[in-house]
């Protein structure tokens, strides 16, 4: 039986550089952020968790037909380290049977659910003490499985920084996988192109 893993979307900040919530970025027929919590779903997480904070009450509206258990970060200011460590409690509280985390973000629109899959694939035929982090433009980077031993050191993580130092000086065996088209993310107005 698979070891279970959960999904944390990171989806709390405020898009300043955009200047409107990329979580309500649509592709498709489907905004960024329901889009990257049903590829999750279909990827094997579970349960999946979406950690909202700026304009939480318009992106939670969105998000009533989806599958996902919403935390709101009253932190989200402090830096992506706070929403981690909202959803890491989160998780504790639903599903304290999770043997690893899924961790992404709403904003690459080159994401599949079967990258996810094969990431998924991974971390369960490995040893519990396993990172599995994704490979794109010669980086690590999210989408990336942390195993439960590695949560008190995104517990520790603080400010803006997210997961990354863990990914470049793993505590433990770390497997990337690659993802390409990893990089393209939407940050700002001149982004918005790599969505067509």
């Amino acid at each position: 039986m698979p070891m279970p893993v959960a999904a944390i979307v990171l989806a709390a900040g405020a898009s300043r550089r955009l200047g409107q919530p990329k979580q309500l970025l649509t592709l498709g027929n489907e905004t960024l952020l329901a889009r990257v919590l049903r590829l999750a779903g279909e990827a094997g997480a579970s349960p999946v968790f979406a950690v909202l904070g700026a304009q939480r009450e318009m992106v939670a509206a969105s998000l009533q037909n989806c599958d996902a258990h919403l935390v709101f970060n009253e932190q989200w200011e402090l830096g992506i380290a706070s929403s981690i460590c909202a959803g890491l409690r989160a998780l504790d509280g639903c599903a304290p049977g999770s043997q690893g985390i899924l961790l992404l973000g709403c904003d690459q629109p080159r994401l599949t659910a079967a990258h996810l899959g094969t990431m998924l694939e991974c971390f369960t035929a490995r040893a519990a003490h396993t990172i599995v982090a994704s490979k794109y433009a010669g980086v690590l980077g999210t989408p990336a499985i942390f195993p439960r031993s590695i949560f008190p050191d995104l517990l520790a993580l603080r400010g803006d920084r997210g997961a990354r130092s863990l990914l470049v000086h793993p505590p433990c065996t770390l497997v990337p996988i690659d993802f390409s088209g990893g990089e393209i993310d939407i940050d700002s107005p001149a982004d918005l192109g790599a969505l067509e």
